[in-house]
């Protein structure tokens, strides 16, 4: 019973204390959730302190784990890990170790800086250079991000990312390194070994003291991509992607201004005059005729010459020819439209693929699209110079041996005469054609020192400087005699081989109207000695149709005169033969036929004649210099069958009224389509990828864009001065009065 009793006392009593035990646990917890929630705010210093530790350590412990691979695979946390304040001012090495500290305990602002930096993406082999981050991430670092969610949803993200500020200002910045990896396609195009590495620093840290921190940073050896692809990365510059208040006193930015308020302040005197003739009612938006102003400007518009010269500038009027569509003129090459209309835009997508090469990450399949038999008429493009070559030389030719008058004055003057005469057509075509070109000039010096500030993309072709030093060669029209790495918009070498073939081959029609043997002799002379000086530089430069040896030899085969100047040689014996032999063509209908689908057969076939771009420097050659020649005739044929009346279904279609319209646009379209291309290309803020599809988007865009474009400079500085060259020439066809 004793031994009952005892087990039995036991159990209670275990039991008791048990209960009480749990109650005391229960009591005790209450006890702390009152006590702290009564008491939170005498217990907040001890939590602060407490977190302050806990942080302290935790930051210790991720120092251990996250820093060796932080400092070698991100280039900002490298630069803090190399800032030191012997190397850096005290604020800017402060700031820097605050955003090391606040990477390392992953504070939302301090991950977004890390975020918004760039690291190296995949494709590096193929042309990935661009480690740009995220200039718009660098944004959300400075202030709360514009986005509103609900919470009315679960989320695993922290929410400070949208709302936490950096404690100081920051800013997106792009240092520029040129590396050496063997691991990278180079395709000697322009310097594509340029790493463009983007990084939101702190506002406080100037240019050179982040390139003399990312000096020191490459210089360790600490980071991990020069180790792995042999970078050997050297720092070339910064840039803080700010416009310098020295793009507002370069001398183009007051030209171009000047020009635009001159021209503005014209089409206005030119409206004013519209309405005065009319003596309707002022259109809304013009100054009341009574004001002082337009009262001294109808006093001087009452001058016959002033009215004459402000008539040039009638928007409505100069509308009206450009867009008027008309049927064809006996006498007129309508085919001509259409042959411009189609290279021009042709030529246009050529430079769209161009200029995107300096923003795609994968230049090497961009540049393999070009190799491929499918995109041939992209890549082939620049052989279509030679069709406004070709009807350039037959145009000068035809009309001049066309122009009875002027060859009978020719003759009939003596040296000072033809002297003069030559000096007049020159000022006629350098007044149509200079106006326009000086603006577009000023246009492209100030586009590439405002993007050479703000762009993200290192800028290969700095015409903002070359224009600088150079701007007197494009004046003259003799850029194309200089390297083609010194031009001044570059793209404008044909155009300066254009008016030298002018003045060369109106004096060969000065000589031909007075001594016409001799004529003909340089002209052969000339045929030759082009096709041998073509021979002679490309044996001697092993000349490839590869797109960098192309580009090496840009100055002695693609810009020099002495080699171009082949189809316009074409088109002037074409138009020699049209309009001095009076040429016929006896053949049947069907005969006519097939040798236009021939021509065109051969056309294309130039075009694609690249195709193959690794034969032997002699085969490369003959394909370049004969199958130009053979190019040129095709054109001729065209041309000439326009001329007389022949033609077929395609041919009609070059024919068509619309391409008047586009035709009248083609130099404005020829001068502006690299200027707008690569302004747009350079303003975007990130690399891009070259795919056909978006490609073909991309094209449809850049042509409604630059075709706009074109109407408003032909509107303001084409078409005026082409007016008033032609009323200087009704002006100088007047018999003068005694």
């Amino acid at each position: 019973m004793k031994g009952h009793w005892r087990v039995v006392i036991t159990v209670v009593i275990l039991s008791i204390l048990a209960i009480d035990g749990a109650i005391n646990e229960s009591s005790l917890r209450r006890h702390r959730y009152d006590y702290g929630l009564v008491n939170a705010s005498l217990d907040l210093t001890k939590d602060l302190i407490t977190s302050d530790i806990l942080a302290e350590e935790k930051q210790i412990s991720l120092q251990t784990k996250h820093e060796p691979h932080l400092i070698r695979s991100s280039v900002i946390f490298g630069l803090t890990k190399a800032s030191n304040e012997s190397k850096v001012g005290s604020s800017c090495h402060a700031q820097l170790q605050q955003v090391q500290r606040g990477i390392l305990t992953k504070q939302p602002w301090a991950m977004k800086v890390l975020d918004a930096s760039g690291i190296k993406p995949s494709g590096f082999v193929f042309g990935q250079n661009y480690w740009l981050g995220s200039r718009e991430a660098c944004r959300g670092v400075q202030g709360p991000v514009g986005i509103t969610l609900s919470r009315n949803y679960e989320r695993v993200m922290h929410y400070g990312i949208l709302t936490q500020q950096a404690p100081f200002d920051m800013d997106y910045r792009v240092i520029y390194l040129r590396h050496q990896s063997p691991w990278q396609v180079e395709i000697k195009v322009m310097s594509e070994q340029v790493l463009h590495i983007g990084l939101c620093l702190p506002s406080a840290c100037g240019s050179e003291e982040v390139k003399q921190l990312a000096r020191d940073y490459v210089a360790e050896g600490t980071f991990a991509e020069d180790d792995i692809f042999d970078m050997q990365p050297e720092v070339l510059y910064m840039k803080d992607l700010k416009l310098s208040e020295r793009f507002f006193q370069r001398p183009t930015f007051r030209l171009v201004v000047a020009a635009l308020l001159a021209t503005g302040a014209l089409m206005l005197c030119s409206q004013q005059l519209r309405v005065a003739k009319r003596g309707d009612e002022p259109v809304p938006g013009l100054a009341p005729v009574e004001s002082e102003l337009w009262q001294a400007l109808d006093s001087l518009l009452k001058w016959q010459p002033l009215q004459n010269v402000v008539s040039c500038f009638d928007v409505a009027d100069n509308w009206r020819k450009i867009s008027a569509m008309r049927e064809n003129r006996s006498g007129e090459i309508p085919i001509m439209n259409g042959l411009r209309s189609v290279c021009a835009i042709w030529i246009l997508i050529f430079h769209v693929v161009w200029y995107m090469y300096f923003t795609v990450h994968n230049k090497t399949v961009l540049i393999s699209y070009a190799e491929k038999a499918a995109f041939q008429y992209v890549s082939t493009a620049p052989l279509l110079v030679d069709v406004f070559f070709t009807i350039s030389g037959f145009l000068q030719t035809y009309n001049f041996l066309r122009n009875t008058k002027q060859l009978e004055a020719v003759r009939r003057n003596g040296l000072t005469g033809n002297v003069k005469l030559f000096g007049k057509l020159l000022f006629h075509r350098y007044l149509r054609l200079g106006p326009l070109y000086l603006v577009v000039m000023g246009s492209v010096d100030l586009a590439f020192a405002y993007i050479g500030d703000v762009s993200v993309f290192h800028i290969n072709e700095r015409f903002d400087e070359l224009c600088t030093e150079h701007w007197w060669r494009n004046l003259l029209f003799i850029q194309n005699l200089f390297d083609h790495r010194e031009m001044c918009a570059n793209w404008s070498w044909s155009l300066a081989c254009d008016m030298q073939f002018f003045l060369l081959a109106n004096l060969v029609l000065f000589i031909y109207a007075r001594h016409p043997k001799a004529a003909k002799a340089v002209t052969l002379a000339g045929l030759v000695a082009t096709i041998t000086w073509s021979y002679g530089i490309g044996i001697n430069h092993k000349f490839e149709f590869s797109f960098d040896a192309t580009y090496a030899t840009g100055t002695q085969i693609y810009t020099s005169p002495f080699v171009r100047i082949l189809p316009y040689i074409v088109g002037a014996i074409a138009a020699w033969c049209l309009q001095e032999q009076r040429f016929q063509m006896e053949l049947s209908e069907q005969q006519i036929r097939w040798l236009w689908h021939f021509s065109v057969l051969v056309f294309l076939g130039c075009i694609y004649s690249t195709v193959k771009r690794d034969l032997g420097h002699l085969i490369t050659i003959s394909l370049f210099v004969l199958g130009r020649a053979l190019f040129s005739l095709t054109v001729c044929w065209m041309v000439v069958g326009s001329a007389t009346g022949s033609g077929v279904w395609w041919s009609r279609l070059l024919e068509a009224k619309c391409f008047q319209h586009l035709n009248r646009l083609t130099y404005a379209i020829y001068l502006l389509n690299p200027l707008v291309i690569a302004l747009i290309y350079s303003l975007t803020s990130t690399s891009s990828a070259a795919d056909p599809f978006m490609l073909s988007v991309v094209c449809c865009g850049f042509t409604m864009i630059v075709y706009l474009a074109s109407i408003a400079f032909s509107l303001a500085f084409e078409l005026p001065y082409s007016n008033l060259s032609g009323l200087l020439l009704r002006r100088e066809g007047k018999p003068k009065s005694t």
